[in-house]
């Protein structure tokens, strides 16, 4: 009987899944907006008197965005208090949507990946998984991995989308 050899396995192919990169804490929205004088204008005394007052203690490990649903003009100290409330509590807090957050998170995580052992290495890019994963993060992860590897691919080691191909010298 002849032995099944797994080619796959055997084939050299490195692969890469972001979600190995994807940050699992529960991430929420502080919408300044209904802090706002008539949710247009922001009053220092009555916005401090808040920032003393509220419970920040429910941002408790959670990765929060904070943003501004309305065309108010706020100042930018306002946006910091809020964090520096915050900070005792939240795991994290950045300007922005939960989206927005996702690809700052994904960046700071691809800023830190060791290219050495892709260098010349066939890599896919694991592309279908559990969690969403920003088109952001693969487009950075591809803008990264070509100068030091043999080619890119997108999918499953067992069905890929060929990318790129270095050329040969």
């Amino acid at each position: 009987m002849d032995e099944i050899v797994n080619k796959v396995a055997n084939s050299g192919v490195v692969s890469i899944d972001l979600e190995t990169f994807y940050d699992a804490s529960e991430k929420v929205i502080f919408d300044i907006k209904p802090h706002l004088f008539m949710e247009l204008m922001l009053k220092e005394k009555d916005f401090r008197d808040f920032i003393k007052t509220n419970d920040w203690s429910v941002y408790k490990n959670k990765i929060v965005a904070i943003v501004c649903s309305s065309d108010a003009i706020v100042p930018t100290w306002a946006y910091m208090l809020l964090a520096l409330a915050m900070e005792p509590f939240a795991k994290r807090t950045f300007f922005g949507t939960i989206s927005e957050v996702e690809n700052l998170l994904f960046a700071e995580k691809l800023a830190q990946l060791d290219l050495a052992p892709y260098k010349n290495a066939r890599v896919v890019i694991k592309g279908c998984g559990e969690k969403h994963i920003p088109v952001n993060a693969f487009l950075q992860l591809t803008a990264l991995l070509k100068p030091v590897v043999k080619s890119i691919m997108y999918g499953e080691p067992c069905s890929t989308v060929p990318l790129y191909k270095a050329k040969a010298l």
